[in-house]
């Protein structure tokens, strides 16, 4: 990050994915240290996407009739020849011709129909994960900012950091870390709750990613610590390694 520059006002870059990438190694750092950065980059996150999606526009139900009937009411242009031979031949042409584009217009029309089911389907599933992403980062947020929230801060294996954050309030628990070094192709690193002496699933990481501030999935219950396991891509029902990270929940 260049020096000087207040990491709050790189939201935006971020966001956007417009910061190198030491720059995005460490704002990445101060979000696990900034709720209302981590915020406001989940909003205009969520902000870009629906941007994106402003700009699709689907065609009229009608536009398919509309153009195979047009088609075959367009006149076609007389030929500027006196030869009466050329005459007949230019009309078998425009004849061969007016039925390939009916052919052409029909088969685009069919073509546009079926782009508009796909993209209709891309923008659903798009709006679908922003809504998603936005109520995650609001459930952090205000998990971040509960009155009775407590963390604890812990050094993990190759020199990451994590931090735990938990409010009874709202009975939930956040893990963010910064640094951790990716799992081996295949697999995901898996959080779990560790309660009354078994370990309870709390949701996968992304495994692309080294950096991290997490909703851990699920209620805190009784849970007094909380593990990170190394498992096959999808997450396993119960932990099939040793934790590579296990810490006391804050009291």
């Amino acid at each position: 990050m260049t020096h000087g520059v207040d990491p709050h006002t790189l939201t935006g870059a971020y966001a956007t994915d417009a910061l190198g990438d030491e720059e995005r190694r460490t704002f990445e750092e101060h979000l696990t240290r900034c709720p209302s950065c981590l915020l406001e980059v989940r909003e205009l996150t969520a902000t870009a996407a629906r941007l994106g999606l402003a700009a699709a526009a689907s065609p009229r139900r009608t536009m398919k009739d509309e153009v195979l009937r047009r088609v075959t009411t367009v006149r076609q242009e007389p030929p500027f020849t006196e030869s009466a031979g050329q005459a007949r031949a230019l009309r078998h042409r425009a004849r061969h011709a007016s039925r390939w584009a009916l052919a052409a217009c029909a088969a685009a029309a069919t073509a546009l129909g079926g782009t508009t089911v796909w993209q209709h389907q891309r923008a659903d599933e798009a709006r679908e994960r922003a809504r998603q992403t936005q109520e995650r980062s609001e459930d952090l947020a205000g998990l971040m900012a509960a009155p009775d929230a407590r963390t604890r801060t812990a050094k993990l294996a190759g020199g990451a950091s994590a931090t735990i954050v938990v409010s009874d309030s709202r009975n939930q628990a956040a893990f963010l870390a910064a640094g951790m070094a990716k799992p081996p192709r295949g697999k995901v690193y898996q959080l779990w709750f560790q309660d009354q002496g078994s370990m309870r699933s709390a949701g996968l990481l992304d495994p692309e990613s080294t950096t991290t501030a997490t909703l851990m999935k699920g209620p805190v219950g009784k849970a007094t610590g909380m593990g990170m396991t190394v498992e096959p891509a999808g997450g396993s029902p119960e932990p099939t390694s040793p934790p590579v990270a296990l810490l006391a929940l804050p009291t």
